[in-house]
């Protein structure tokens, strides 16, 4: 009877030690399995880190090909002809098809006759093209044309880009005389003949 107690009693003893030793091995090996896992989870975690600091830097590098501010008229013609009668814009306001169409039309240039003669308009428009939005890398110009798209507007203040810039200014401070209207941007950009355009440097006149 004491044999058959102590046989039972090794039995059992070995398969309580045996079960301990399996949940042992399949803990390890379910452990060993997550922390597999968790470094594939790691691992594309970091590759997505990864892939979008590069694409950060990429359009870092891409800022850096811009300039930040739009170049100084120094056409002395066109100062000359067109700063007579109102601020001398930059080229790199317009694309140069809406500048070409301007100057196809300066028999009605927006209300009024302007009298150009063919030396001078040619130079004009030379210039014009040359310096015009799609022909240049500055911040501005390059996020006028993404705003132009395939249009032809004829005035600056008809761009989308130049509209968003400017839509808490209400009418009625555009109407006032220190203003007279949107387009007459040096009263309020206090370096705008320098081609700079920060909100820093605004002053909206009383």
């Amino acid at each position: 009877m004491d044999k058959k107690i102590m046989l039972i009693s090794v039995l059992v003893f070995s398969l309580i030690f045996f079960s301990g030793v399996l949940y042992l091995a399949v803990a390890d090996g379910d452990h060993k399995e997550k922390k597999w896992y968790q470094k594939i989870l790691d691992h594309d975690d970091d590759d997505h880190k990864s892939k979008h600091r590069e694409r950060k830097r990429e359009r870092n590098r891409d800022d850096d090909h811009h300039e930040s501010y739009l170049r100084q008229v120094n056409n002395p013609t066109y100062k000359d002809e067109c700063g007579a009668c109102h601020f001398v814009y930059q080229p790199e306001l317009l694309p140069s098809a809406s500048w070409m169409r301007i100057l196809s039309n300066l028999d009605d240039h927006f209300g009024e006759v302007v009298e150009l003669d063919d030396d001078s308009k040619t130079v004009i428009s030379d210039y014009l093209k040359i310096n015009s939005a799609d022909n240049s890398s500055a911040k501005r110009a390059v996020k006028i044309m993404r705003s132009v798209g395939n249009q032809v507007p004829l005035r600056i203040t008809d761009i989308q880009y130049i509209k968003e810039k400017h839509h808490e200014i209400s009418s009625n401070v555009l109407k006032r005389k220190t203003i007279g209207s949107l387009s007459n941007c040096s009263a309020c950009h206090t370096t705008a003949e320098n081609g700079i355009y920060e909100d820093d440097n605004v002053i909206i006149p009383k």
